[in-house]
């Protein structure tokens, strides 16, 4: 069994979806690791080590993926980047598979069989391949890092002899795994921390790490969370109370933080064009959404954006990304419990399990079709 981790191709992306810590774990199951040149270098992973784990090293992205019954990247490649891997092997990578079912296409007429990390069901025997957590929770924290650079001022409050200054701040919009960890980071930088979402159960989480909660507390905030843990989308009418809740809240605030996102959807907006003019100079707005059109009306993704009256609105991409040699730590981590579950240890091959709950959950192209039933396919069978 031969599993290739080639390059990622977007100059913007620097993981990599291979550690040498995984590279060994690959051998002992019998596997032939191909890594290309270079691949790690922007997580801080040396070549030398990919050979040192016992790795191989392939000149180019066809030289890695040549023959492989697995490939692994971290963003989606086209059919021409997996060219020459054998006949219906197995891309496993972070798809972006909402809005992009053009590309879904020409991935299933490649033969290939692609899997979605970021579908991975959120079940107990899961925890471990879960990517939107792995990653997330790096973001949540690089986050509060970013508002504290842009802000400017301290974060803790400080007693001097020349004065005291007083403690930042610190609103978190949306208190998914992101959101805890920037609550819980914000806290140990010494903010003053308040935090919303629509789903109920968050409120004990927000407390327990010592924020204070805020939201509008009627019957449809009682039951806006799916079964899968996941906010639902909200009514104009709460949608438009909880706007006026959160206008008086974030006039005050020095650093926001928004988080909320809803899978397969336009990020909400949360903060409109007037919260941001009420809020003081210096004021920093970080949009973790920003790569589904940002919770900000104002926000530019990709871009920081400073307002007329001071206000900066931080749109970065990619946030996980600025943690490179720990995200990628921790994704490597993802795939390698997810591939382990498709090899059988005697023979040491690929053998997937079709009906198994994971693969049927992340699985979107098969033997030339799309057939994932959110995407226009058939389920898996």
């Amino acid at each position: 069994m031969r599993i290739a981790v080639p390059s990622e191709t977007d100059s913007a992306e620097p993981r990599v979806a291979a550690t040498p810590e995984t590279v060994k774990k690959f051998k002992a199951l019998g596997a032939e690791i191909v890594v290309q040149k270079g691949a790690g270098f922007k997580s801080g992973v040396l070549d030398a080590d990919y050979e040192a784990a016992g790795a191989s090293l392939a000149a180019d992205a066809a030289a890695t993926v040549a023959d492989a019954d697995v490939v692994l990247r971290v963003r989606r490649p086209t059919p021409a980047e997996i060219a020459g891997a054998r006949p219906g092997a197995a891309i496993i990578a972070i798809m972006d598979p909402y809005g992009h079912e053009a590309e879904l296409g020409d991935l299933a007429k490649s033969g290939a069989s692609t899997f979605a990390m970021e579908l991975m069901p959120r079940i107990t025997r899961a925890q471990v391949m879960d990517v939107l957590s792995s990653q997330a929770n790096l973001a949540g924290y690089r986050a509060v890092i970013d508002g504290a650079a842009e802000y400017g001022r301290a974060l803790p409050m400080m007693m001097t002899a020349a004065g005291t200054v007083p403690a930042a701040k610190m609103f978190i919009m949306g208190v998914g795994v992101a959101g805890l960890q920037a609550i819980a980071t914000a806290r140990r930088l010494g903010g003053i921390v308040t935090a919303t979402d629509v789903r109920p159960a968050t409120k004990e989480q927000v407390e327990s790490l010592g924020a204070k909660f805020l939201a509008v507390e009627d019957d449809e905030f009682k039951q806006a969370q799916t079964a899968g843990g996941y906010a639902k989308e909200m009514s104009k009418d709460y949608q438009a109370k909880q706007a006026a809740l959160t206008a008086t809240h974030i006039a005050k605030q020095d650093i926001v933080i928004t988080t909320a996102l809803i899978p397969g959807r336009p990020a909400p907006k949360l903060i409109s064009a007037d919260m941001v003019k009420s809020m003081r100079p210096g004021s920093v707005i970080i949009d973790l959404a920003a790569e589904r059109g940002g919770n900000c009306e104002l926000t530019r993704p990709g871009e920081t954006v400073v307002t007329e009256n001071g206000v900066k609105i931080c749109g970065a991409l990619n946030i996980a990304g600025r943690l490179a040699a720990t995200a990628s730590q921790l994704y490597a981590k993802n795939l390698f419990a997810f591939v382990e579950t498709m090899i059988d240890k005697e023979t040491k091959s690929l053998a997937i399990k079709w009906d198994d709950e994971l693969v049927k959950a992340t699985n979107l192209t098969k033997d030339g079709a799309i057939v994932h039933p959110n995407f226009g396919g058939a389920a898996a069978a």
